[in-house]
């Protein structure tokens, strides 16, 4: 895990390396536009429903939910939750996800008085706070929705940012979520619109090319910040 003493070290070696890893993935891949939505409201409800499933099953629950013109904060609210369930059963694990958006959809309605401007006017650390202590909502998913939705400036991490930061040596493989956060906050310009095209980018080329089976370093934009002796090979990711 990365300590504090041995996280500020870091700091100054890896920002350039950092930076200049963003130039090369965005010289190689362009602008992502992610995160794909129309509104903020349905950034939000796609950063929970994609939780262990795939985006192509989110878009079609997204879909069933915008065919019933239900892509609306106070519909969903009072939408029985049967029927929401039953909209939601193509991103799997539908009953979870239905008990777990109508909680977050609770929050903003009886906190926030169903506005999302009102509820991304308070102080990010408060609301993140306010998003981890729903059942089922952790960083990455709390951290999506406040940088997505919100434009905060957060960085999202997930296990493309993991294996891509440990392959190039710029984390341990026992580093947490809140160590690889600081790592690139601490490295990137305060910039939510620099994070978000950071972390996207980060994951097509952990799709593409990081992959954790056979990963394909050649064709990989970020190849000249590979370690000497090549990438490092972790087992959890």
């Amino acid at each position: 895990m990365l300590r504090s003493i041995a996280a500020r070290r870091e700091v100054g070696r890896l920002a350039g390396t950092l930076l200049k890893a963003y130039r090369l993935l965005f010289e190689a891949y362009g602008p992502q536009h992610w995160w794909p939505g129309e509104t903020p409201f349905e950034v939000i409800v796609g950063a929970l429903l994609t939780q262990n499933t795939s985006w192509r099953n989110v878009e079609r629950a997204i879909a069933n939910l915008r065919q019933e013109d239900l892509l609306d904060l106070r519909r969903l609210y009072d939408l029985p939750t049967a029927e929401l369930e039953e909209l939601l059963r193509p991103a799997g694990y539908f009953r979870l996800k239905a008990q777990r958006l109508k909680r977050l959809l609770a929050l903003i309605v009886e906190q926030y008085g169903g506005s999302l401007e009102t509820m991304f006017a308070q102080p990010v650390d408060r609301l993140r706070e306010q998003l981890l202590a729903i059942n089922g909502i952790g960083p990455e998913t709390a951290d999506s929705i406040l940088l997505y939705a919100g434009g905060k400036a957060v960085f999202v991490v997930d296990a493309y940012t993991k294996r891509v930061a440990f392959r190039h040596g710029w984390a341990d493989a026992d580093a947490d979520y809140h160590a690889l956060q600081t790592l690139f906050v601490d490295s990137l310009p305060d910039d939510p619109a620099l994070y978000n095209e950071c972390h996207a980018l980060l994951v097509r080329v952990g799709k593409e090319c990081c992959r954790k089976q056979r990963p394909m370093c050649a064709a990989c934009p970020l190849r000249e910040l590979l370690p000497p002796g090549g990438p490092r090979e972790p087992e959890c990711c």
